[in-house]
């Protein structure tokens, strides 16, 4: 079976976490975590990062350091995980969905507009399977209306925006494109600690109201607290294993981008299968190879994913909207919406293996099993 992600440790992650063993600096304290936080900020082109145990907590970090809660609503597309949605809800706060757009499977960007209101205080991009939201448009509604960016870039290591405000005219890492942006560093990612997650801002309050919020609130008097915070700690020896990654970071986008290059080149042509877009201003990392499948083949995707098991080929599928969750609809939350792009692209996609370990032949594999399925 060709697995849908299997990652590649191919830098010096043992020496760096034997290190940590010798020296004994195995938990939540140490240089990896400094190196971890300074080395990706400045790769992110961002002034601070405060590193946290995984992606879903990075964004509960920052919505709570934006200090949101009841009665403010954070504008988010409802096609994405559900820690985007849960982090606000925890707060207090109220998400708000639009629709994706049907090619880069970000969120519609007119619906974005229009569902700002009096009580919207953020706006939560999310940058999915790897392609760039236009960011200029958010920046553009943000400065508007007042509002805060929580830039989610999870899935875009390494992504790049061409940014055209005000003849900028410039190429800007995703990451460092918002008030306050979040990391995920799963085992899936380009860039893995196993768990684990990162908050970046260019603003040291915020940065210095991260590090608080993951570290129980605590002050310089010991075990006093006068708020209420959480622990969101990495390890050390996470961070030592994020640090020997960012140093190969070039060459794991390298090696994305020629992955996405064969499969775009085996699948082209196929009737019906709908492959990765990859807008002018956007520079793509690939990160799951994401197809949608025409209704017109006849087939949804868990019955194209279970044709392609049956040809030793690892699928998984698309997120489920928000919009649908059963735990959100028990909240009083989503009642009767309708997104139709979001639920037609969660019943026909699924993305196929995409892990930085696969082999050439590998994905010549699973280009044949498509093709097989699909003829």
């Amino acid at each position: 079976m060709i697995p849908t992600n299997e990652p590649l440790l191919a830098g010096r992650e043992r020496q760096y976490v034997l290190d940590c063993i010798d020296t004994g600096w195995i938990s939540s304290a140490g240089s990896y975590i400094e190196r971890f936080e300074r080395d990706w900020a400045a790769y992110c082109g961002v002034a601070h990062g405060v590193a946290v145990s995984n992606g879903t907590t990075a964004l509960q970090v920052a919505v709570d350091a934006l200090k949101l809660g009841p009665g403010d609503e954070v504008i988010m597309p409802s096609f994405t995980i559900i820690s985007c949605a849960l982090a606000v809800v925890r707060a207090g706060a109220t998400p708000v969905l639009v629709d994706c757009d049907p090619s880069t499977y970000c969120m519609d960007l007119n619906q974005t507009a229009q569902a700002v209101t009096p009580r919207t205080k953020a706006i939560m991009p999310i940058h999915m399977y790897g392609h760039p939201v236009d960011m200029d448009v958010i920046q553009d509604l943000a400065d508007k209306h007042g509002l805060a960016i929580i830039e989610d870039a999870a899935q875009a290591h390494g992504c790049e925006y061409h940014s055209r405000r005000g003849g900028n005219n410039s190429w800007r890492r995703c990451g460092g494109l918002g008030t306050i942006s979040t990391f995920s560093f799963f085992a899936n990612k380009l860039v893995t600690t196993g768990e684990g997650g990162m908050v970046l801002t260019d603003d040291p309050l915020l940065a210095e109201r991260s590090r608080s919020l993951r570290n129980l609130c605590f002050q310089p008097r010991r075990f006093f607290h006068e708020e209420l915070g959480y622990n969101f700690r990495l390890t050390n020896l996470q961070a030592a294993i994020g640090v020997a990654q960012v140093e190969r970071m070039e060459d794991i986008l390298a090696r994305k981008r020629h992955m996405g290059a064969l499969y775009n080149q085996g699948l082209a042509g196929i009737d019906g299968l709908q492959l990765p877009a990859q807008a002018d201003w956007a520079r793509i990392n690939y990160w799951m190879y994401a197809v949608v499948l025409d209704e017109k083949r006849g087939m949804d995707a868990n019955a194209f994913g279970q044709a392609l098991k049956k040809r030793n080929v690892e699928t998984r599928p698309f997120f489920l909207g928000m919009h649908e969750q059963p735990a959100f609809h028990d909240l009083g939350l989503f009642q009767n919406q309708k997104l139709p792009v979001t639920e037609r692209i969660y019943r026909q996609g699924l993305y196929l293996p995409s892990g930085m370990a696969i082999t050439d032949e590998q994905i010549g594999a699973v280009v044949g099993a498509v093709r097989e399925t699909l003829s």
